[in-house]
């Protein structure tokens, strides 16, 4: 419940505080390519339940039907302002919209697309037993996820059998041990992270 509360008041805050920039955002992405502001995805959220993910679009139209995984900021699939979009991390505000209606918090195991959660193993299942986050561990260790996926010669196999399951077992380790404390540090290092 005191999670729920503060991913609900500050989720209200951050969404109040920053309209000025997603306004700016919003325009900026609807002149630099054509398509939508915002991209929706259906990811699988607490309890495998599905529910749709919203960021700001940083990539052309119909981009995921090449491949769901983005291989390097250079990948030719992403728009100009999208480079940037991605690098300061600011395609995943519109996910204060997420926070906000109760499918996902602040911190919290990225939810994944049922593509790839089709491959967790029973234990992996167990990042379900709570709510998907904007940040996590794993963020914070994998930031620079796309580059190391640009050096492989097969990225969706290095994912599938590398990235992922090291991200999934840091995220099982935060469903054991999690409380307030934990989520103020998790956030903190996120911020640094991007800086």
């Amino acid at each position: 419940m005191a999670k729920r509360a503060f991913d609900l008041l500050f989720s209200v805050i951050g969404l109040v505080a920053i309209t000025p920039v997603m306004l700016i955002l919003a325009f900026i992405i609807t002149i630099d390519s054509k398509g939508g502001v915002f991209y929706k995805q259906v990811r699988i959220g607490k309890n495998q339940k599905p529910f749709s993910l919203y960021k700001f679009r940083s990539m052309r139209t119909d981009a995921d039907k090449k491949g769901l995984l983005t291989v390097g900021n250079n990948d030719s699939r992403i728009t100009k302002i999208g480079y940037y979009l991605r690098k300061y991390k600011l395609d995943e505000l519109p996910q204060l919209i997420n926070v906000l209606f109760g499918n996902m918090s602040f911190v919290g195991p990225r939810p994944e697309v049922e593509k790839y959660v089709k491959l967790y193993n029973q234990e992996q299942l167990m990042v379900f037993n709570v709510k998907p986050g904007i940040t996590d561990w794993a963020s914070i260790k994998y930031v620079n996820e796309n580059e190391i996926l640009a050096k492989s010669s097969q990225p969706e196999k290095t994912y599938i059998e590398e990235i992922m399951p090291a991200k999934l077992k840091l995220n099982l380790e935060y469903v054991k041990h999690n409380n307030v404390f934990v989520d103020i540090k998790i956030i903190l290092l996120t911020i640094k992270a991007i800086i």
